[in-house]
């Protein structure tokens, strides 16, 4: 019934015409995120009765889909059940994982306790207030604040938007990076979507910036505008011998791109603690639960 196909560049238009009507929460549901994880995830979809169903795995290698887009009142319990009976021919482990609070609550509306329904912690996406960010204001952020001033006044630096010119500098960079750190596991996967980004930067909606200090590249970072009240960060790297460089980095492609979106996304930690660690000492207003369908 369900023929899946690989996502490719060329359904980039497909995939905005379900995905922007929409103001979802979360950084799954973007064009550019999916394309750049295609592979390692092996994202595949479908177009059924107008709703777009989206195949993925997961970095466990368990398949689900996403919450599918389109859908209506009158139909989901129909996608729901015949998704399911998918799920049980092709024995995947979970019918859905990405799910919304929202998509959660129909799913209990129309099942009941059929499904369990569990909270996926460790995709839980970081909110973030743009204003925050950018003025570092209040006790919490006051380290933050003296990383980002010791970075300006200590070092001879520039800020460049990321273009034809200098993603060979930006990919060297990335490489090496991954290499100082084994590149393996999440980090091999992570190079991918990074040349992924770099190498359809002008097929992709995405704004990137990087920092070049004492005229060698030293950090760059990749985002989009989701919408009207949200920005995400897919992609954000900066060299950890220079003090203060991730606090600049942070706050100057904020100030200068997305001053006027009210949220910053900055996607999930994974369940990885030095990354949990650091999301959180930016204070985010808000944690966007995830939940797994089973």
């Amino acid at each position: 019934m369900f023929e899946f196909k690989p996502l490719g560049l060329e359904d980039k238009n497909i995939f905005n015409k379900y995905l922007k009507p929409y103001n979802f929460k979360t950084s799954e549901y973007s064009f550019t995120n999916l394309f750049i994880w295609r592979k390692a995830l092996d994202i595949q979809y479908t177009i059924f009765k107008d709703i777009l169903i989206i195949k993925k795995k997961g970095f466990d290698e368990d398949y689900h889909f996403m919450q599918p887009i389109g859908y209506t009142k009158d139909n989901l319990k129909e996608i729901v059940e015949l998704l399911d009976s998918y799920r049980n021919k092709n024995n995947m482990k979970y019918l859905f994982k990405d799910t919304e609070a929202d998509f959660v609550q129909e799913i209990k509306s129309i099942f009941g306790n059929t499904y369990n329904i569990e909270e996926d912690r460790d995709n839980f996406d970081y909110i973030y207030e743009s204003s925050k960010l950018i003025s570092l204001s209040g006790k919490k952020l006051h380290s933050k604040k003296n990383h980002y001033n010791n970075f300006i006044k200590n070092n001879r630096y520039e800020t460049v938007e990321i273009n034809n010119k200098i993603i060979e500098d930006c990919m060297k960079t990335a490489c090496d990076w991954c290499k100082i750190n084994e590149c393996k596991g999440y980090l091999k996967y992570e190079l991918k979507a990074i040349q992924e980004l770099l190498l359809h930067n002008e097929e992709l909606d995405f704004i990137g910036m990087a920092v070049y200090v004492d005229e060698e590249i030293s950090a760059f970072t990749i985002g989009e505008k989701m919408n009207e009240n949200m920005a995400i960060i897919h992609i954000e790297k900066a060299s950890t011998e220079i003090n203060g460089l991730y606090a600049f980095v942070n706050r100057a492609f904020i100030e200068k791109h997305f001053s006027n979106i009210p949220y910053i996304n900055r996607e999930q930690d994974l369940g990885k603690e030095g990354l949990r660690k650091a999301k959180l000492s930016y204070q985010p207003i808000k944690l966007e639960p995830k939940f797994i369908v089973s």
